[in-house]
């Protein structure tokens, strides 16, 4: 899917918009992200949450992981309670540069098939080192209707995983930190470890010392090494819920890069189905 504007936008840029011309998402983290979100935001700014909006937790994370998407019909509600429309042009912010929640709904965005949707470079935290103007409590605007009918991005399911792992004519990419994919720690999932196969590309290599993104050319330079001369559609992107794998799918999109599939259940999904697994003692 192409589009003529930037995945990534700045600070500096952001100055430059005045608040009529854009609907602004903050998606930043956490289980009191709504009081920190009424307590300060930038001024505009709508609220969305992980669970509530942009997930659909399911009982038992083995049937599509911690985080799975919600329905069309759920987003559809989603996108039309936050007044977007298909012609607005959204830009969405966290606190940890994307790596959160921002990079998530990008995508849920790009597969909607909006297509004026960026991710603030540097976030929240980056507005304000530019005196973007900040506001407290909710913001009013009306509701809209969004149509989708489809995601328009690839996904992948776990059978299809376990077919790639074992075909070196695919690339499936790991993109948690280096800890957890050597089963060493396991801050959130039961068993630590990873798919095997799977190669680990740990998201912060996407960021410069300072948390930016690191220019285009570079993250181009990166990931065309890594993948070669495999197809497009044998690359998958997975972390441990579908949701910080976003964050590496937005850099190969900035650096002019097909957008890969996604595997949303990733290592929530697959540790907890009896798949094969490399585990620390396997090593």
């Amino acid at each position: 899917m192409s589009t003529t504007l930037s995945p990534i936008i700045s600070a500096e840029e952001l100055s430059q918009l005045t608040l009529s011309e854009i609907i602004l998402i903050d998606a930043r983290a956490g289980s009191n992200a709504f009081e920190v979100y009424l307590k300060e935001h930038l001024k505009g700014a709508r609220f969305v949450d992980l669970n509530l909006d942009l997930a659909s937790i399911p009982e038992n994370p083995a049937n599509g992981g911690r985080h799975p998407l919600p329905t069309i019909e759920q987003f559809t509600e989603t996108l039309s309670k936050l007044g977007i429309s298909p012609s607005d042009h959204i830009i969405v912010y966290d606190d940890k540069n994307g790596s959160n929640f921002a990079a998530r709904f990008w995508w849920m965005m790009r597969a909607a098939g909006h297509e004026k949707i960026q991710v603030l470079n540097g976030g929240y935290q980056a507005a304000l080192q530019n005196d973007f103007p900040t506001n407290s409590g909710t913001e009013t605007y009306q509701k809209t209707t969004y149509p989708i009918k489809e995601w328009k991005l690839p996904l992948a399911s776990i059978e299809e995983v376990e077919k790639a792992r074992k075909n070196d004519q695919n690339l499936v990419i790991d993109v948690r930190d280096k800890n957890r994919f050597d089963g060493l720690t396991e801050p959130l999932d039961l068993i630590a470890g990873h798919i095997p196969g799977a190669v680990n590309i740990p998201l912060t290599e996407n960021l410069d010392e300072s948390g930016f993104f690191k220019s285009s050319q570079e993250l181009a330079q990166k990931y065309k090494s890594v993948i070669g001369d495999k197809k497009d559609e044998n690359i998958i992107v997975h972390c441990g819920s579908g949701v910080t794998a976003c964050h590496t799918l937005l850099a190969m999109d900035y650096a002019g890069l097909p957008i890969p599939k996604l595997y949303v259940g990733s290592w929530s999904e697959w540790s907890r189905n009896e798949r094969e697994m490399a585990l620390k003692e396997n090593k």
